[in-house]
């Protein structure tokens, strides 16, 4: 099982994770996010092995790509309303596309049906106040109703103190676990001690 790590921002602090060679990084292009990488935010030399993935939320197929080709990302993840033709433009563009859907106990996941042929993975978040970074858990249970035809990355309040739950989904399209708020020291600034235990925890159920 693979691992992204989310909204980071500070240079040494994106180092220091990607020490750790999580196989996904992400950076959050949404100005309302108090882990907004800025205007001026560059990032620093990482492992090839590390994919950049920015984060978007309702912005146009033209402004992702610039921020694609400025930040050399593999991946784009949509959090807003993004439509499937949208997805299906960026997917020609040459990028690959993560679709969240914001999951909570009475989430219908034919909602997710649309997206199948436009979308390289799902990711699954907490329905919350904000796209992301909620910090809290939905019921993993309710994915037993996804049909699993696209892998997903499961998100919403993951860390140390919950991640040993994940193996009950060993069964399912599962492909990465995305961690952000639950590992943090302040917004965007990740503790490693924490992402390291969840590494030695994923490394034992895989």
């Amino acid at each position: 099982m693979k691992l992204k790590i989310c909204g980071m921002r500070d240079e040494k602090n994106i180092l220091a994770v990607a020490a750790l060679h999580p196989q996904y990084m992400g950076f959050i292009f949404y100005p309302r996010s108090p882990r907004y990488v800025g205007d001026d935010f560059k990032v620093p030399a990482l492992p090839s092995s590390i994919s950049r993935v920015g984060v978007f939320v309702n912005d146009p197929v033209s402004l992702i790509m610039e921020k694609v080709d400025r930040y050399a990302l593999k991946y784009v993840q949509l959090h807003g309303g993004e439509t499937v033709a949208q997805c299906k433009a960026l997917r020609q563009e040459g990028v690959g596309v993560i679709k969240v859907f914001s999951v909570d106990d009475d989430f219908d996941f034919n909602q997710t049906r649309p997206y199948e042929e436009v979308a390289d993975f799902f990711l699954f978040d907490t329905k919350g106040k904000y796209y992301g970074g909620n910090a809290t858990a939905f019921d993993w249970k309710v994915l037993e109703q996804y049909n699993q035809k696209v892998p997903f990355f499961l998100s919403g309040g993951i860390g140390p103190d919950n991640v040993e739950a994940i193996q009950a989904l060993k069964g399912m399209n599962i492909h990465a676990i995305d961690i952000n708020s639950g590992v943090e020291e302040s917004p965007a600034m990740k503790d490693t001690q924490k992402i390291g235990t969840i590494i030695h925890v994923l490394n034992s159920i895989s």
